[in-house]
Parts: structure tokens; sequence; C-alpha cells
């Protein structure tokens, strides 16, 4: 079985590697930069949502047979306060996707701000954190929770979702 994760980014890539070493011990993980086909800094659940079912569809193309894993992490606005979210996505060689949602936390006033101002949610947390490549490592959830969760973690949450979305319909097959 080989698995193609449509993304460069360290903290997405350990969380799809981590969760199918445990699943999948003998798979074959790939990566792959591919567009997510939505704006730099996704707003609201269907365009973050709609990023990770791209970006898996496109991973699912690199290679015959191979099943395409998408992440992709967003904000949206829910009773005027803005919040965190992510979604991920598997394409399977048939066509057949899953998708799934995880955790979700309000962002600072501050934050929100800029955001909404038109910036990327990356270099403001670097900002606002006077740090770089927090969106490589703990991510602004691991900043925003002093570590309690980072970013692979909440990834690593979603993957689980995906691969055990996967293995129901298998079983199911």
């Amino acid at each position: 079985m080989e698995f193609i994760v449509g993304s460069q980014n360290k903290a997405k890539i350990k969380a799809a590697k981590d969760t199918l070493a445990i699943h999948f011990p003998e798979a074959k993980i790939l990566t792959s930069e591919v567009g997510s086909g939505v704006a730099e800094q996704p707003f609201g659940e269907e365009e973050t949502r709609l990023g990770a079912i791209n970006r898996a569809l496109r991973a699912s193309t690199m290679k015959k047979g191979a099943i395409g894993i998408g992440l992709e992490g967003g904000v949206r606005i829910f009773e005027g306060q803005m919040y965190l979210c992510n979604w991920g996505a598997i394409y399977l060689p048939d066509g057949t996707k899953f998708t799934a949602s995880g955790a979700q936390i309000p962002l600072p006033e501050q934050i929100a701000k800029e955001l909404l101002a038109g910036k990327e949610l990356g270099p403001v947390i670097d900002h606002y954190f006077k740090a770089t490549g927090i969106r490589n490592k703990e991510g602004a959830i691991g900043m925003l929770t002093a570590g309690a969760v980072d970013r692979d973690e909440l990834f690593k949450h979603v993957c689980n979702l995906l691969i055990g979305q996967f293995k129901y319909f298998q079983q199911r097959s």
C-alpha cells in the first residue's frame, strides 16, 4: 500500500507518518507539494475542507494506485470569535474519498484582526510570538496551548479519523 501526503509541511508529514506506522506499518509513504486550490489563508470550514480534499486528490494522482492524503489548516468565525480549524481528506485510487475535521481553539483578537486584514496565519503567529517557522513545528495550536497540543498532534487526530473510516470501508467491502 502506498500513500502520498500532499504537503512538505513537517508537522503534516509527521502526523501522517505516525498514524500510518500504527495502522499500516508496511505502507510506503511519499510526500509531494501540491496546491490546495484555495486561498493561502483559508477562511471557513468549507474552504478549509476543500483545500484538504484538493490536496488529497492531487496527491493521489502523482502515482498510479496511490492513496492521497491532504491536510489543511484554516480559520473560521463562530459567534463573532475567530477559531483555528483543520480538515483532512483521503482519496483512494477508485475515487472514494473520506474527510474529517479536528479540534478548534479561539484565536486572540489581535491575531484575528490581522487575518481579517488579509494576512496569513503562519507569518502572523511568528510575529505575534517573535519566532520563526512555527507552522512547521508546534503550530499556532502549540503556542496557544502552551505546548499542551502541537500541530502534528492536531493533524494526527484528523489522520486517525481518516484512517479509521478507510479501515471501516475496507471491512465492509
